[in-house]
């Protein structure tokens, strides 16, 4: 089954996407995400320029092949622009061997391990009111794992919290890359940040009580002493995980956090490949990997990595928020359906215009994901719709500290 065509579809609705489409010469034809929030063009050039030439004429059944090929051919590894493509390609990959084999992903995958997938939302607020309130908005939708997000008094924006101003004053509910011309400039105080948060969770649990799991997540802003100590202050809440303490580059960091709280850790949304986890599994210095399928090579290589996790009792934490792609979101969930350490799975809804884009088959109901059994993944690409909504700039935010020093966001 060879590989005649391979198409690169950036879209916009609600945000930007990265789509590869790969047609074989049996017609049929798989989808892959290459989104990579803020870059999103750099991968769309590095799959149209460099790696859909690589692509016509080869089988479409040699997955692992082609994932060496594209891997170790460049010679240039790693990075989150090669993994993102790589990625790409197969997840198209797989979808298309589904499709021919006639079933879901997931059951070439070795089939389910579970009925159901726990998924948890993004609940967040201004002040304690606005939090309560959409905490309880996300349990009317049904989440039954909550991710708390807060503002923190002298800090004018934080991340995470959706209420909050934007540069060019839109709500952004769905998606934190503002669409302006240069990345947003935010502020950032960790002692007062650390000072605050204790007190949210406290609030947070005397409101809802001791059986909701609550997340949150540091987002790299913490030296490891400081993720220590709000590890430690948080433990008395019962913490479901504590999300990025500190930046995981420095692997041998989470060596210090661990030996003062027992607060569950999950890292690894920013990393992109096995080798960023290789100390951090082998010590067990975490216990939930936090990577995306659409930027750690796809599920080939998230397969191997949650498999070297699984020999240290550490689950799977996939990366899910609207900067996925549903195509990314549904090759995690076939991914979360047939491995045996599945943790939790991460779920922010998408808006309208890009579930009109992207026709889905999994569905959402009391806090579980499910997959429906359609062939391959179970989603469409609507290129029509697509082509409604071209490309917008749009960047991450930025922070800077009181004294101008710019600072981890």
């Amino acid at each position: 089954m060879k590989i005649i065509a391979a198409d690169v579809v950036v879209a916009s609705p609600d945000r930007n996407f990265v789509t590869l489409k790969i047609t074989t010469d049996d017609g049929i034809t798989g989808l892959g995400d290459g989104t990579l929030n803020g870059r999103e063009l750099s991968v769309a050039s590095y799959l149209a320029d460099h790696v859909v030439p690589l692509l016509i004429g080869r089988d479409a059944h040699r997955i692992e092949d082609t994932w060496q090929f594209l891997y170790r051919s460049a010679y240039w590894r790693r990075g989150p622009v090669t993994m993102a493509a790589i990625a790409a390609v197969d997840v198209a990959l797989w979808d298309i061997k589904a499709k021919a084999a006639g079933m879901p992903l997931y059951q070439l995958l070795g089939g389910a391990s579970r009925t159901g997938i726990m998924a948890y939302g993004h609940a967040s607020g201004r002040d304690e009111q606005e939090l309560f309130d959409s905490i309880r908005r996300h349990l009317e939708l049904g989440y039954r794992s909550i991710r708390v997000q807060t503002s923190v008094p002298g800090i004018n924006a934080v991340y995470g919290v959706a209420a909050q101003p934007s540069v060019d004053g839109k709500r952004y509910d769905y998606e934190p890359a503002q669409r302006t011309p240069l990345p947003a400039e935010e502020d950032w105080d960790t002692r007062a940040y650390l000072r605050h948060l204790p007190g949210v969770f406290e609030a947070v649990r005397n409101e809802f009580g001791p059986e909701l799991p609550l997340l949150h997540d540091g987002h790299h802003r913490m030296t490891p002493i400081q993720a220590a100590k709000l590890g430690k202050a948080l433990e008395p809440y019962d913490l479901f995980w504590l999300e990025d303490c500190t930046p995981a580059e420095n692997q041998d960091a989470l060596r210090l956090v661990r030996q003062h709280t027992t607060t569950p850790l999950a890292i690894g949304e920013v990393f992109n490949t096995v080798w960023d986890y290789q100390t951090l599994i082998r010590e067990q210095l975490i216990d939930y990997v936090r990577s995306a399928v659409t930027h750690t090579g796809g599920i080939t290589a998230m397969r191997k990595l949650l498999d070297f996790a699984a020999q240290y009792q550490i689950k799977s934490g996939i990366h899910g928020p609207t900067d996925i792609s549903p195509v990314g979101m549904a090759a995690a969930l076939h991914l979360d359906l047939a491995i045996h350490n599945f943790g939790i799975q991460e779920y922010m809804q998408h808006g309208a215009a890009t579930n009109e884009v992207f026709r889905q088959s999994f569905t959402f109901d009391d806090g579980y994901l499910h997959l429906g059994e359609l062939p391959g993944l179970g989603v469409e690409l609507d290129e029509q719709a697509a082509a409604r909504f071209p490309y917008q700039p749009a960047y991450l935010p930025f922070n800077r500290l009181k004294d101008g020093t710019v600072h981890d966001w």
